[in-house]
């Protein structure tokens, strides 16, 4: 019937790509998602119930053309199910039927259950046929331990270019054997929708927004509940007592005003978020200009928030307008999820003060993250693929506990932070100073230590980092800066060690914005390029 050549893992007239996922009540829904060539055109699921109950759904299709391939994509919802019942399908068309496989509905009175969640398991070699068979033998041996999975939820970074088929098509090699009978719900990483004008040459990087071919894979397969322009990548979905939001990684603004709409008419015991890129992130080089503080208002309803993008593994303390607290009541968890897939960071630093746990994950290993949720508790217990535990914690509402226990830092002089790091020895006696309510910083020590260029004269202190000069002078409120003077709040003065100290609002001579953590007792300082600040060798 197919005439034309296919690529390696191309389409073809049998059903592939077969996922179920969760669209609709998880108690009487399942979503089946699954991919042939362009010549076949109609599709349907037989189903058959533990009881005996039989049903045929026929699915909605549409033509998925690609850089590589044209295929037909059928999405069939299965609705009318029973709660916590098991039920057998086949997909496909009258000729070409998959094999059959099995799912779950969710039982009526769900008082505990158990998901998993992995991230940044792309791989990109070899280049025309990516391999997943690490990833694939990993997972499996993981639902293998614990068999009661309900779902599988994702970080983001399925694929490691999901502008161009040959991606998915790897990714879903991955998947073989687990998305057929355990719902995938993914969310959308930058590498998802980056694409090259030139393949094969890396050449003409390129992010397309929205993720062209993640919505057009799986528009049928989640929830049509996102902002408008941006649904598939940002959706919801139920399960038990929690309520979960997937976060797209386009349009910031559009999308906190969705997640706060959504967030604050949820009545869930649990309000569970996935975003790609951290915001309690570990790289000494990253920054979350792309969420926060944009997203900060809908993020913050959150008890937790999964994240991805680094390839290594930490847990915050809650955290709530800039300060770090001790009770998940006071703020919102971020645990970054790690890499699933042996795709290990640079280097990462291990001094971030909202960190309450951290493992840098720079070996070549895999990491997944087990969660169970059992009414006001929920246990989450991060493992390697060589079986050792990067961190076990238990969030408990009812105690309004995080076990084990962790004290976020409360400091008795005004530390200055970049980008979560203490400056250290260079700052341990300079503290930060509050005068009739202005914020001053001892800015050459904040500057030396981020790398940039720091010139002292008498009553004079120059600056230079991130492409931008600055001067400041003693006894003076006039900021010299390579885009003209600035006037600061107030002038700049001598203190500790004979440091000149200016406001802290100077720092925007430079792209940096700040802010300070009462409860902590620090300024924070961050920069959204992730260049590695130096100065030049004469």
């Amino acid at each position: 019937m197919t005439t034309k050549s296919k690529p390696v893992r191309g389409s073809g007239e049998n059903p592939d790509h077969i996922m179920i996922s969760i669209n609709g009540d998880a108690k009487t829904s399942m979503a089946v998602t699954w991919r042939t060539c362009a010549e076949i055109t109609e599709g349907y699921v037989e189903y058959r119930g533990e009881d005996g109950v039989t049903g045929k759904v026929y699915a909605d299709t549409e033509i998925f053309e690609s850089d590589i391939d044209i295929s037909s994509i059928f999405w069939a919802r299965l609705t009318n199910l029973k709660p916590g019942k098991k039920y057998y399908y086949t997909c496909g068309d009258s000729t070409h039927r998959s094999a059959e496989y099995s799912f779950s509905t969710q039982p009526e009175k769900l008082e505990k259950f158990k998901f998993i969640c992995v991230s940044d398991q792309q791989k990109g070699e070899p280049h025309d046929c990516p391999d997943y068979s690490y990833f694939n033998r990993f997972i499996k041996d993981v639902l293998k331990k614990n068999p009661d999975v309900r779902f599988i939820l994702t970080g983001g970074d399925n694929t490691d270019c999901g502008q161009h088929e040959v991606q998915w098509n790897g990714a879903f090699s991955g998947f073989v054997g687990i998305s057929e009978s355990v719902p995938l719900m993914m969310a959308v990483g930058n590498h998802d929708n980056r694409g090259f004008k030139d393949y094969e040459k890396c050449i003409g990087r390129y992010y397309a927004e929205p993720a062209e071919y993640f919505d057009k894979q799986f528009k049928g397969s989640y929830a049509d509940d996102g902002p408008e322009g941006w649904k598939t990548e940002n959706y919801t979905f139920d399960y038990g007592n929690v309520h979960f939001s997937v976060i797209g990684i386009n349009e910031p603004e559009l999308v906190n005003d969705w997640l706060v709409k959504d967030l604050s008419a949820c009545k869930q015991t649990w309000k569970i978020g996935t975003y790609h890129f951290p915001i309690c992130y570990s790289g000494e080089d990253c920054q979350n200009y792309d969420a926060y503080p944009v997203m900060r208002e809908g993020m913050e309803l959150f008890d937790l928030m999964f994240s991805g993008h680094e390839h290594n593994f930490s847990r915050s303390f809650p955290l709530k307008n800039e300060e770090l607290f001790d009770r998940p009541s006071q703020g919102t968890v971020h645990y970054m999820l790690g890499n699933s897939n042996q795709n290990p960071p640079g280097s990462r630093t291990l001094s971030k003060v909202w960190h309450a746990a951290f493992y840098p994950q720079e070996e070549d290993n895999a990491m997944v993250a087990i969660v169970e949720v059992e009414g006001d508790k929920m246990t989450l217990t991060s493992v390697l693929s060589d079986g050792r535990t990067v961190d076990s914690c238990v969030i408990d509402k009812a105690s309004d506990t995080i076990l084990p226990y962790a004290v976020a830092p409360i400091f008795n002089r005004t530390r200055m932070m970049f980008k979560g790091m203490d400056c250290g020895l260079c700052q341990a006696d300079t503290p930060c100073e509050n005068i009739a309510g202005v914020w001053f910083a001892p800015l050459s020590v904040l500057i030396g230590y981020i790398g940039g260029g720091v010139r002292k004269a008498p009553g004079k202190l120059e600056l230079e980092i991130y492409g931008h000069k600055a001067v400041l002078t003693e006894g003076s409120d006039i900021m010299e800066t390579d885009a003209g003077n600035v006037i600061l709040p107030a002038k700049v003065y001598r203190s500790h060690r004979g440091q000149l100290y200016a406001p802290a609002d100077a720092v925007s001579a430079f792209g940096m914005r700040w802010a300070y953590a009462p409860r902590n007792n620090f300024l924070s300082f961050e920069h959204e390029s992730e260049d590695k600040p130096i100065t030049e060798q004469p």
